[in-house]
């Protein structure tokens, strides 16, 4: 991992090289091999690796990948943004007469307090102006009255 000193000499080690052992399948009764004939002979190919070496092999045709969706000619961001505006103008409507009608339940609550307020004002208005008979009370009429030495003479 790190570079060695210069001046330090390590003594050659042996190493001990363990190849792996395959193991092998248990298999309880192999299936026995039926021979197909492929609809064509595929072809055979042959690559020489940058050692020299040949590999030889039958060619596999690379899997083609589903074809992508045609693109829209619309993006689908414009579609939401124009899905939008129409939403908001629908609900401006619906914005719009909802204030129309609290304004007018405003109106239609204040006549109605004004209304009970003239109809009570007006009640009491008879009972303190009304002239109707004498309901008991003491009438007292006040004359030219003369307190003469703390005494008083009417």
């Amino acid at each position: 991992m790190y570079p060695e000193h210069p001046t330090r000499s390590h003594p050659m080690t042996t190493v001990e090289v363990h190849q792996p052992v395959p193991l092998a399948p248990t298999v309880a009764a192999p299936a026995p091999l039926v021979p197909v004939q492929p609809g064509s002979v595929p072809t055979v190919a042959s690559i020489v690796l940058p050692d020299g070496r040949v590999v030889t092999g039958y060619a596999i045709n690379p899997v083609q990948p589903a074809p992508l969706a045609a693109k829209p000619a619309v993006s689908r961001t414009a579609v939401n943004i124009a899905l939008g505006g129409v939403g908001f103008a629908a609900v401006c409507g619906g914005l719009l007469l909802l204030t129309t009608f609290i304004a007018a339940l405003t109106a239609l609550i204040t006549q109605l307090i004004t209304l009970a307020a003239v109809i009570f004002g007006g009640w009491i208005a008879i009972q303190i102006f009304g002239t109707s008979g004498s309901k008991g009370g003491t009438t007292v009429n006040i004359r030219k009255a003369v307190i003469k030495r703390n005494r008083f003479y009417s």
